[in-house]
């Protein structure tokens, strides 16, 4: 084989090679010992290139002037640190729980300095801050106090308990972190303090609870209201608020939270009122999320839900989060959209570069490197912005400022590596809407799945639309109103307007064919349901083909809404729709009604048969068959700023169903308003047990069929 031949095959197979990295996001991340992830606000989640990569160790060989040697040195490792703080200088603080003493690292992780308050020594310190004067802030945990020193270690302030009315007896004043703003207050986080963050003055005078979480409340918490006495509802541990676990501050002011309970929002950008930046802020807050934090997966050994411990803000605004649970590290842009996330398998007993066995703390330098506190390992892992990361940070950062068109070639670089990211794509979207390309703005927004952004691009285009077509429409408008009066002047002139002569042949027509006349009865049922539905008992104005017709027509057209109705309005066409899973809980549940009621009806004295139950439930969907398909083209021209239309077009739907079925009970059976109101009670209950039931029965079989399996793989091996 000639050379030259030889040497454009390796070339083609380089080629193919970085081709199949641009795929495949997770070859890149090959050289890392960790997956990094995205989650789209469908839950959907996608393998991506690394954002950050290990970059060393610090912390790991601490060696001490020997007290008992004098000149000499001793190894003295951390044991079981819990805080991690870098000031201005990016030196490093760690509060070495275990040894009682703040370590001081230097930005190149060097010893700088012990920190031990000889005079009144620590117990326990958990949590440590440093201000903007170089003030060392310490969260003494076991001495139950917050002390300030000097940068050379001296004791300048020590701050107890306070003493005021506001705070409940009960509270135990047990500081585990804390953060101090620029006029020197101090924000700080207790050890079970439900109540939020103590508020207090440079004089350690309590100021406030700051930053409360609220109390979850559930359907079930409404029925023990109802039942248990005020005691026993208040010794419910449950209803109190999560504590908050940690605290930082940005150069802005912003206060920020975590919270470990699951039942209450993780993650909180405070302003100085102590409102929640973040609720409702994110691009997909109008979504499907429900504006949860912390990323969890079960894939690779991990399960459960996640445990926040610490955060930390960087330069840009970015909120990374640290689980010490599931060993996951999340990171959100100042807005509270997911950027990335990554970690380690749960249980992993290697010791890795990178791999962080327990997550005490996070902290950040002015390079926005990460640095994650590892309380099992007693080291800093050091994670530096791979150059993905960092062409993320820079493209999200120019869109957060507004800056569009400056990010557009970025966020098309970034989208060029990894088409399945979809920040990329809703960058390049706001771009796009920015520069006036509205069709394409809009494929973009609905690609990344943002109704926000999606409604507005559509509303320009609509008007557009509108502006470009306004006189052919009002043009065609005219030209039918025109044709329609003179068609019907026309008919007059020719005698062909009798309405007599045309309801009789009709009613002959109807007549000759029962169907027709059955289906006919449909709009009949419209007008005068109570009338309608009594006829379809002891008229036989239903049949079995009739309503077969009529529920069939009433699927598809249930089955079209859910899945064609705009994106603007149900975002979640943008995955794929399970139709037969649609059809199949619209089958179950309207025949679960037909059963139970008819149950429900022969112990309640009615007078309805079974199918005349079966029929009046199928003429009661008719609604759907007028309703459905125009609602769900009228939902495709509209945009957000409709919304209340469309939610009273697709409710009003719903709601005249529901009454139909209440004429259709009342009607055939032979009520009066108070025993139909009981009698659909009662249907309801009934098909809620039958669903228990149901469910029981296929767990049970499950059961018994690994038993029997089990029990043949026994018999076979022995």
């Amino acid at each position: 084989m000639p050379k030259r031949l030889t040497l454009r095959l390796m070339l083609l197979f380089v080629a193919a090679l970085a081709a199949l990295a641009t795929i495949h996001p997770e070859s890149v991340s090959a050289d890392v010992p960790y997956q990094t992830y995205y989650k789209d606000n469908y839950n959907q989640l996608f393998k991506m290139q690394a954002a950050y990569t290990p970059a060393g160790a610090l912390g790991k060989d601490l060696f001490i002037p020997d007290p008992s040697n004098p000149g000499q040195t001793v190894y003295s490792p951390l044991n079981q640190p819990q805080d991690l703080y870098i000031d201005s200088r990016d030196h490093i603080y760690i509060a070495d729980t275990g040894n009682n003493r703040i370590v001081h690292l230097d930005a190149e992780g060097r010893l700088a300095g012990l920190l031990t308050l000889e005079g009144s020594p620590f117990n326990r310190p958990q949590g440590v801050f440093v201000d903007t004067n170089g003030d060392i802030y310490v969260a003494d945990t076991g001495n139950q106090r917050v002390v300030r020193l000097n940068g050379e270690g001296e004791l300048l302030a020590e701050f107890g308990r306070p003493e005021s009315k506001l705070i409940p007896e009960a509270f135990k004043y047990d500081p585990i972190k804390l953060v101090v703003d620029k006029r020197g207050f101090m924000y700080i986080a207790t050890l079970g303090g439900y109540q939020g963050l103590l508020q207090l003055d440079p004089q350690g005078e309590f100021q406030s609870f700051f930053g409360a979480n609220k109390t979850g409340f559930s359907f079930s918490d409404s029925i023990k209201r109802l039942l248990y006495t005020r005691e026993m509802y208040e010794r419910e541990i449950s209803k109190l608020p999560g504590s908050i676990a940690s605290v930082d501050k940005d150069e802005n002011g912003f206060v920020y939270t975590v919270t470990k309970e699951v039942r209450t929002k993780q993650l909180k950008k405070l302003n100085i009122a102590g409102l929640d930046q973040l609720a409702g802020k994110g691009e997909f807050a109008d979504t499907m999320t429900d504006g949860s934090f912390g990323e969890y997966t079960h894939r690779a050994g991990r399960t459960g839900y996640p445990q926040l411990n610490d955060l930390t803000v960087d330069g840009n605004g970015n909120m990374t989060v640290v689980d010490s649970k599931l060993n996951i590290v999340s990171q959100y842009d100042g807005n509270g959209n997911l950027l990335f996330f990554w970690g380690g398998a749960v249980g992993d007993t290697t010791t890795k570069l990178g791999i962080v066995k327990i997550p005490a703390a996070i902290e950040t330098n002015s390079a926005n490197d990460l640095f994650i506190l590892d309380s099992e390992n007693n080291i800093v892992q050091k994670y530096r912005l791979s150059e993905f990361g960092a062409l993320v940070h820079k493209a999200n950062q120019l869109t957060q400022d507004g800056r569009y068109e400056e990010s557009e070639p970025l966020w098309l670089e970034v989208n060029r590596l990894n088409a399945y990211y979809a920040p990329a794509v809703l960058g390049l979207a706001k771009a796009a809407y920015k520069k006036g390309e509205y069709e394409r703005a809009q494929a973009l927004f609905k690609q990344a799945g943002w109704a926000q952004g999606y409604s507005d691009s559509f509303w320009q285009n609509r008007l557009l639309w509108f502006q470009s077509n306004f006189g052919l429409l009002m043009n065609v408008v005219i030209g039918a109103l025109l044709i329609f009066f003179a068609a019907r002047f026309t008919a007059r002139r020719l005698g062909y307007g009798g309405t007599k002569r045309k309801t009789g042949r009709s009613e002959q027509k109807q007549a000759s064919r029962p169907l027709l006349r059955q289906l006919g009865h449909a709009f009949y049922v419209l007008k005068h349901p109570i009338d309608g539905f009594h006829s379809i008992r002891y008229e036989q104005k239903g049949g079995l083909l009739s309503s077969s017709i009529l529920f069939v027509l009433a699927l598809v057209s249930y089955a079209i809404m859910r899945a064609a109705i705009s994106f603007i309005f149900n975002p979640s066409i943008i995955v794929e729709v399970q139709i037969v899973t649609i059809l199949i809980q619209f089958i179950v549940v309207w025949l679960s009604f037909v059963i139970a009621n008819y149950l429900i009806s022969s112990l309640y004295h009615g007078e309805g048969r079974f199918r005349d139950v079966l029929y009046g439930s199928a003429y009661a969907l008719f609604p759907f068959i007028l309703l459905g398909i125009p609602i769900t083209l009228i939902s495709n021209v509209m945009t957000l700023s409709e919304q209340s239309i469309f939610t009273f077009l697709e409710y009003g739907l719903y709601v005249w169903v529901a009454l139909l079925f209440f004429w259709m009970v009342q009607g055939i059976q032979n009520y009066s308003v108070g025993e139909t109101l009981i009698n659909l009670l009662l249907s309801i209950i009934t098909m809620a047990i039958c669903a228990v039931l149901v469910f029981i029965v296929f767990s049970l079989t499950s059961e018994l069929f690994n038993f029997i399996y089990s029990v043949y793989q026994e018999v076979t091996i022995r």
